[in-house]
């Protein structure tokens, strides 16, 4: 399969498709209910209250928009990974690592605020990446900013995302206090807007709007198939980690930039799985976008061919395992 992905082939959005049934299949099988989470805000709730009258409150509806969701989230940051040229080559090496790391946990391919909060964190740092260059910056900062400040009216959490957007504006631009100021209006203006209608319909509580920061170890892997798979994510991490620093110099300035965002995407991620340790890995969610990417790079830069093979068939096995034979686990 590696072989397959390596090439920039049309016919291979198909393939990616088979290949994320093949993956995905269990979540047709039963009929999961949407999760949810104490950490759940307006929004998710709202969206889950105008589905209940079409799927009820377990369905195979919430299976597949947690598949669409998937698929369209791995198409979506291979199309973004092609274009910015994040790999020397076009391929559908992200893509296909990004459906190979969500299925590393099962509870990751169940419908969740978090799934959503994941999806649009592609678009943002697709928006990110082209701050490099822009030439109405302003408006960029501000339309992602926004955007970010969407992120916890799905998932309290989320809010820790207005470090990336400090982030990302060290690392593509040059320091102006306006686009600092820009950014921050952007992440509250959500805020804003929710506090004018939360008001209007009476139903204001400030204290449910203010996050909760507790920090926390992470939590404990209950099981050796849970701790199998975050190995499974971290290693290749690693080994991707290195080849990226390897090849550095080999990059242009905005493909180091948007290696840089990653990093700094994934850091935040796990600051939010130190503040909230939950119940459950579904903040985990939160790490896979970076992380598939430097899986991608594992799979193509390696000169032993067998050595991604390998990896690729040990994650693969390992995936189908654990999703169709729960029982095993």
């Amino acid at each position: 399969m590696i072989g397959v992905f390596k090439q920039k082939n049309p016919a291979n959005a198909f393939v990616l498709l088979i290949y994320a049934l093949i993956l995905k299949f269990p979540v047709f099988l039963n009929y999961p209910a949407p999760l949810r989470q104490e950490e759940d805000n307006y929004l998710y709730k709202l969206l889950l209250n105008i589905l209940a009258p079409i799927g009820g409150k377990e369905g195979i509806l919430y299976g597949m928009l947690a598949f669409i969701f998937l698929f369209l989230q791995a198409s979506l940051l291979n199309r973004i990974a092609n274009t910015i040229r994040l790999l020397p080559r076009h391929n559908y090496l992200v893509g296909m690592a990004f459906l190979l790391v969500s299925s590393l946990l099962p509870e990751w391919n169940q419908f969740s605020s978090t799934m959503i909060v994941n999806f649009l964190l592609t678009w943002i740092f697709y928006g990110m990446s082209g701050w490099y260059n822009n030439n109405r910056p302003l408006s960029a900062i501000f339309n992602i900013s926004l955007l970010v400040g969407v992120l916890p009216l799905f998932y309290k959490p989320s809010v820790a995302y207005i470090v990336l957007i400090l982030l990302a504006i060290i690392i593509t631009r040059p320091m102006r206090i306006g686009e600092w100021v820009i950014a921050i209006i952007g992440f509250l203006s959500p805020y804003y807007f929710l506090l004018i209608i939360l008001f209007l319909t009476d139903q204001l509580e400030p204290g449910a709007l203010a996050p909760m920061v507790n920090f926390h170890l992470p939590r404990i892997p209950s099981s050796l198939w849970v701790t199998g798979g975050i190995l499974l994510m971290v290693a290749p991490f690693l080994t991707g980690a290195w080849f990226v620093q390897d090849n550095l110099t080999k990059m242009l300035i905005q493909v180091r930039k948007c290696w840089s965002l990653l990093l700094s995407m994934l850091l935040v991620g796990l600051l939010i799985i130190l503040v909230n340790p939950g119940n459950n890995y579904q903040h985990w969610l939160l790490c896979i976008t970076p992380i598939a990417c430097f899986h991608a790079a594992t799979y193509y830069y390696p000169a032993n061919r067998w050595f991604p093979v390998v990896v690729h068939w040990v994650i693969f096995a390992f995936a189908i395992i654990v999703n169709y034979f729960p029982h095993l686990t």
